[in-house]
């Protein structure tokens, strides 16, 4: 029996992560896939049963997961992202969520018939969106910084807030027929809250103190980290149930904010974990439907789900956010794109499991309404986000631009060369003198250090896809490359070689630095050497007469060609050491001698 537990258990996790390949692969929301497995092995095919496979431990899970996700969710958020949007963030939360909420309650109470109570607990529960689903659209569709940092952060913010009014309604609506309503409960009801938010800003602090002054060693403060997360969760739910989703968000938000040192490598670690646990939740939860339930709803659901796609959320964020200084775009971007996922799936499961027990009338219908507002949001507004906000020009139009670290002569030149064709090119330098040919051709620019926090919470990289460190530093370009692999992906950052007689015991390893531009043959100082002599930047449009060979023979040795700009908008940055692919529609961008040169 252990081992078909265990097998069963190992098939969700290989799953989840197939899924979150698939998902990437073919640009698609993973946690639909999610949903599709999760129904395929569990109510469809009965290969998994998780509350019969996995008993009380199912609870456990998905309560330790959601603490987790919650708090990586919080490391995520800057408050330098507020400076834009504050005013509507703050809106969006304090007036749109209790505008959701009681909106949602009509929907739920006249169209799909609920009785009161689950009207009440229902409504509570779908005033959550999904961060979980949010982050990777908003990395996906890499939407413009303010409308991102409205998503997220009301995403974020609103889904602790969201499980603890659930919770509340179950205990004061539901389990309590029970407990009355007076001023101590509210009293206690404010001080179990208060509490939470200062031990989770005091944990953050707590952890940064113990760090700083040495008393952790390196290899023990991510596992540290993540055991405080799990304490301080578990310690807050003492005095109110759930509220240590509250603490562990308001620790995250602390620790992403308050400068540590290894903020870096525990977000990466956390993203891992989260990667993990993501597909596990919810395709457990999935699995768990009740096939009979699923079939069982009716014409209501459907007009459910209209009313809360088109009707609540618009109308909750379009009334809030009026006076904030949004556009009407941005009002209906965000009005549209809210969909659910796991924390309020979670939270469904866990609460759905509780009603039943106490004899609630149509207990049973909460999960499955639940995950079918969940499944279509995640359809609709996955596949919609990117075409709608391109065209309302709220994210970036192409993949393809490329971000140069580092102003001189002939990186300038490269990028005015990119930008007439057509190439999004932005240069950033700490230089202000070494800046003004730039800016004089009118090539965006960015004057700052790009590895200080500053320069990050200024610096719009929407339409960006590529980076090229063209300093004469090798060590700083490594670190630039080492620092935005994790946003532009290993194969998409480069960096010049600036040292042709450098040994392989003096390079640093390719795990701390950029793939090297043109394999390495072409040096900075080469380069800059030669743009002295005469040579520049051109590009040539191939076509079936002019073919990359003809234009090789035409300039007799004195061309170098660097980057291909494919038919399709494509770049090939790696063309430099395979120049065969090159054919009719293609540019390229080459280095060459001009017949005026010495």
């Amino acid at each position: 029996m252990e081992h078909v537990v265990l097998h069963k258990l190992v098939l969700i996790i290989i799953l989840g992560i197939a899924c979150q390949w698939f998902a990437w692969r073919f640009k698609i929301p993973s946690i639909a896939l999610f949903s599709v497995v999760g129904l395929a092995i569990g109510p469809v095919f009965q290969f998994v049963d998780p509350s019969q496979d996995f008993g009380v431990l199912v609870e456990a899970i998905i309560k330790l997961a959601l603490a987790i996700i919650l708090f990586e969710g919080g490391l995520n958020l800057k408050f330098h992202e507020l400076t834009h949007t504050g005013k509507a963030v703050k809106h969006l939360i304090l007036l749109g969520l209790p505008l959701s909420w009681f909106f949602g309650f009509l929907v739920c109470y006249w169209v799909a018939n609920l009785s009161i109570t689950l009207s009440l607990l229902l409504s509570s529960i779908l005033v959550v969106t999904g961060p979980t689903v949010i982050l990777p659209l908003i990395r996906q569709t890499k939407l413009k910084t303010r409308t991102s940092s409205l998503l997220k952060w009301e995403g974020i913010i609103n889904d602790p807030i969201g499980i603890l009014l659930a919770v509340l309604v179950f205990q004061f609506v539901v389990a309590s027929d029970f407990i009355a309503l007076d001023k101590i409960t509210i009293l206690y009801l404010l001080g179990s809250i208060a509490s939470s938010i200062l031990i989770g800003f005091g944990g953050g602090h707590f952890l940064k103190f113990v760090f700083e002054k040495g008393h952790v060693p390196e290899f023990l403060k991510l596992p540290m980290v993540l055991a405080t997360v799990l304490s301080l969760y578990a310690l807050s739910n003492i005095f109110q149930e759930e509220i240590g989703l509250l603490t562990v968000t308001v620790m995250g938000i602390t620790m992403g904010n308050i400068g540590m040192l290894i903020i870096y490598e525990l977000r990466k670690f956390k993203e891992n974990i989260t990667a993990i646990l993501v597909p596990v939740v919810f395709i457990i939860l999935t699995a768990d439907l009740n096939l009979k339930d699923l079939m069982g709803l009716n014409w209501r659901v459907c007009l459910f789900l209209f009313c809360f796609l088109f009707l609540v959320r618009p109308a909750a964020v379009w009334i809030s956010t009026i006076g904030t200084g949004l556009s009407w775009k941005e009002r209906v971007f965000v009005g549209w794109i809210a969909p659910r996922g796991i924390v309020a799936t979670s939270i469904a499961g866990l609460l759905g499991l509780k009603l039943q027990e106490h004899l609630v009338d149509n207990a049973e219908l909460l999960l499955p309404l639940v995950f079918s507002l969940v499944f279509t949001t995640v359809i609709l507004h996955g596949f919609s986000i990117g075409w709608l906000s391109r065209r309302w020009e709220l994210a970036g139009t192409t993949n393809e631009g490329i971000l140069l670290v580092g102003a001189h002569k002939w990186s300038t030149d490269l990028a005015l060369t990119l930008q007439e064709a057509g190439c999004p090119v932005l240069v950033v330098s700490d230089s202000w003198k070494n800046l003004q040919q730039s800016r004089l051709q009118g090539i965006p620019i960015h004057y700052g250090e790009i590895l200080s926090e500053s320069v990050e919470e200024n610096l719009e990289l929407a339409d960006m896809g590529y980076l090229l460190a063209t300093t004469g530093n090798h060590a700083y370009n490594s670190l630039v490359c080492s620092v935005f692999i994790q946003h532009f992906g290993r194969n998409r950052v480069f960096q010049i070689a600036t040292n042709e007689k450098k040994t392989e015991k003096k390079q640093l390893s390719g795990l701390f630095r950029g793939k090297v531009l043109f394999g390495g043959n072409l040096v900075y100082k080469e380069l800059i050497l030669q743009y002295i002599e005469g040579w520049r930047f051109q590009r040539t449009k191939l076509t079936e007469e002019f073919d990359f060979e003809t234009l090789m023979t035409t300039h007799k040795g004195r061309l170098k060609p660097f980057i291909r700009i494919k038919n399709n908008g494509e770049l090939d940055l790696d063309f430099f050491e395979n120049q065969s692919e090159a054919v009719a529609g293609d540019t390229i961008i080459s280095f060459s001698l001009k017949e005026n040169g010495k």
